[in-house]
């Protein structure tokens, strides 16, 4: 009652207000034309809304538009990836200082690896880390003894994101993305300002190639600032230089680190390393046995998405349905795809860029309820048991190792094979939790330890069978210490940086087996080396009272002193050779 009634006294007070005005004064307002007071009045909903405000609503002027859809349109613009990532570096590992420097080496390794086992040649490799600035900046130059790359691909290569030549094949390989090394320049060319140096040949006949080259971030395309050929000691190769604001420190999570453990995986691999602080330290290779050549292989029908069949399917234009198949994926017989079609009821003789999304839906399912062979392990290239204890007695001071690789599984349709090692004893701290290193591809991971598949498939395993101590949910503690590698025609990694592996099942599964079979090999070892200290001290306490019973049997048989050493003599052969 009280609301209306103060409704009803504004009302009031308005009409007598409006009475006093003169028509003479109606004169002098603006003339509106009706069509414009019509776009002004407010919406019935609106109306309503004000109406159910009050009075105090009633005179608050509507906002104005601050843009419009026409403006809005004008400020769209396509964003490059090299202008993506220049201001997401952390996606690529270039988050921090330390590790922007690690990130760095790494790339160009990896690179220079790849290029030396494609070519069938041992690599030679050498790392040169200089300070520059006054220790602000770092100058990393890395040079192999690869096949070289030709002259018109050095731009491409090294000043453009997202080119490269392993995306689009399926065999192992530490590249992927085509990403790492033009990141690593893009960084440079952000912190330092300094264009990368490029010198690449590829035979002794001809001079090697040099490029100064900075990226264009806006289009994500090289610019050349200089080029020119030039002389070099060596015959083939490429050498990569560029400066970087960075730190250097020693230590886990450094390239000191990563330089030895990429040594112990890559025992084929021989390393020059030369550090901004202290001695060149070498590594030369244990083996000089290339590892067995990752053929490429097509994906496996298994691991194909509904998107990725119907792209298939599209780019058909002529052939079958059941050749589609047979030509795309792997282990994909003319049986095997007569039974896809039948099963998904679609004709295998029919155009498969003719079929509707219903009946390629149809056979994307159809191929989940086929029995298809496992793919090709000739794709992916294990380290080898023996390699992985030669790698873990080059890394570790320990008294024994054990290694173990297992047989080839699928993941999404991808191979890949699990291979774990174990150091046990030596100089390892008995007090503290297990070190583990990890691999991929041959590549150790430094970083994101937490966020790995390895870790917590480490973690998973019951460690007290084996005769450790283990937390609850943690790592074992004792003299030990843990390599695990996966070998992958597609590694899952978890960011681009690829430092922590995804968590399938099917990998942590075989990571488990892996580990709980040299889990087993180790508890034998440890029980028998307690089996052996427990009789030992059976031995000794039985050895303390020998003399005893010689003289007790002298004084029982009236025994000569040659006859009672004689005695003991007798005793502690016996007990040598019959176990206590």
């Amino acid at each position: 009652m009280v609301r209306h009634g103060g409704v009803a006294r504004k009302t009031r007070q308005k009409d007598e207000d409006q009475s006093q005005l003169s028509f003479e004064s109606l004169a002098d307002f603006p003339v509106v034309p009706i069509k414009d007071l019509r776009q002004e009045e407010p919406s019935a909903p609106a109306a309503a809304e004000e109406g159910a405000g009050g009075g105090e609503r009633a005179g608050r002027k509507r906002p104005e538009r601050r843009v419009t859809a026409e403006m809005l349109a004008t400020r769209q613009r396509e964003i490059s990836v090299a202008e993506f990532f220049t201001k997401n570096r952390h996606l690529l590992g270039f988050d921090n200082p330390s590790r922007a420097l690690l990130t760095t080496v790494k790339e160009a390794v990896d690179n220079a690896l790849d290029a030396c086992e494609e070519a069938g040649i041992l690599p030679d490799i050498k790392v040169i880390i200089t300070a520059t600035n006054g220790g602000e900046r770092f100058r990393v130059e890395v040079i192999d003894n690869g096949p070289g790359i030709v002259k018109a691909q050095i731009p491409k290569i090294f000043g453009k994101l997202l080119y490269g030549s392993k995306f689009h094949t399926l065999r192992q390989a530490r590249g992927q993305q085509g990403i790492g090394i033009s990141a690593a320049g893009m960084y440079g060319q952000l912190t330092t300002g300094t264009p990368m140096v490029i010198v690449s040949r590829i035979r002794q006949s001809l001079p090697a190639s040099r490029f100064l080259l900075r990226i264009d971030t806006q289009h994500n395309r090289p610019e050349i600032l200089e080029e020119s050929l030039v002389d070099v000691a060596w015959d083939h190769g490429t050498s990569v230089a560029l400066e970087l604001e960075a730190l250097y420190k020693k230590g886990p999570h450094s390239v000191d680190e990563y330089v030895e453990l990429t040594a112990v995986a890559n025992p084929h691999a021989s390393f020059v390393y030369t550090p901004p602080e202290g001695e060149t330290a070498a590594f030369e290779r244990t083996s000089r046995a290339l590892p067995p050549e990752a053929r490429e292989m097509k994906p496996h029908p298994y691991g194909v998405e509904l998107g990725m069949l119907l792209a298939v399917f599209q780019a058909a234009r002529r052939g079958s349905v059941s050749a589609a198949l047979q030509q795309n994926f792997s282990r994909v017989s003319a049986k095997v795809a007569a039974e896809i079609c039948e099963k998904a009821g679609v004709g295998a003789h029919a155009n498969p860029s003719r079929l509707t999304p219903q009946q390629a839906e149809a056979v994307y399912k159809a191929i989940r309820e086929v029995k298809i062979m496992a793919p090709p392990s000739n794709s992916v290239a294990p380290i080898g048991e023996e390699l992985v204890q030669a790698g873990l007695r080059r890394k570790f001071d320990a008294d024994y190792y054990f290694s173990c690789t297992r047989p080839p599984a699928v993941y999404r349709g991808n191979p890949f094979v699990i291979e774990a090692g174990i150091a046990f004893g030596g100089s390892l701290p008995a007090d503290s939790s297990a070190e583990i290193v990890r691999f991929a591809n041959r590549v150790p991971l430094l970083y994101q330890k937490g966020a790995c598949a390895i870790t917590e498939s480490a973690c998973d395993v019951a460690w007290r069978n084996y005769g450790l101590q283990q937390p609850r949910g943690a790592l074992p503690v004792g003299p030990i210490a843990v390599l695990v590698h996966m070998a992958s025609a597609w590694v899952p990694f978890t960011s681009e940086s690829k430092e922590a592996i995804a968590h399938y099942p099917e990998i942590m599964k075989e990571m488990r087996l892996a580990l709980q079979e040299c889990g087993r090999k180790l508890g034998m070892h440890i029980s028998a080396r307690r089996r052996q200290a427990e009789a030992d001290r059976k031995r000794s306490y039985i050895e303390k009272y020998i003399p005893h019973i010689g003289i007790a049997l002298r004084e029982m048989l009236g025994l000569q002193e040659a006859q009672e050493r004689t005695v003991n003599e007798n005793l502690k052969t016996l007990l040598e050779k019959r176990p206590v």
